[in-house]
């Protein structure tokens, strides 16, 4: 079970950067990575639109800023939304076991495929994450359907 302090600070950190992606004109999909502490070592937003790169997905960016490391199956990975296939198979590329989910109900990632490769997944329903994607998909529906492959 994760401790419910580790789940605060890491959707915190998490959607702060969500936020930070939308002030720039991009998707308001915010993630970070918690240590076997639960201190933040890492955080990062979606900067697809930012940078032009398709695979800049919160969780990669997060996972990109966390540096080369060997202690990626002590981690616990945390992101305002469900994790995309190519973010999902990122976490089970590196072998980090848990995953903190702000919320699934705008879009269903590959959380059964996590499941299967023995990540444990906390799904928080967060009303802020929920906010976040619901005004995105409001008001940007394009460019979340180009986001998504649509």
């Amino acid at each position: 079970m994760i401790d419910p302090a580790w789940i605060r600070t890491g959707l915190d950190a998490a959607i702060e950067m969500a936020e930070k992606g939308w002030r720039e004109g991009g998707i308001p999909i915010g993630s970070s990575l918690l240590d076997a502490q639960g201190r933040v070592v890492a955080a990062g937003h979606n900067q697809r639109v930012q940078s032009g790169d398709p695979t800049a997905h919160a969780e990669v960016d997060c996972i990109r800023r966390a540096g080369r490391r060997r202690d990626w199956r002590s981690l616990t990975l945390v992101s305002t939304l469900s994790p995309c296939s190519m973010c999902s198979g990122t976490a089970i590329l590196f072998k980090i076991p848990r995953v903190v989910i702000g919320e699934n109900r705008t879009f269903m990632g590959a959380e059964d495929w996590m499941r299967q490769n023995g990540a444990e997944l906390v799904v928080v329903d967060d009303a802020r994450c929920i906010a976040l994607m619901e005004r995105m998909q409001r008001e940007k529906p394009d460019l979340w359907a180009e986001d998504i492959g649509e």
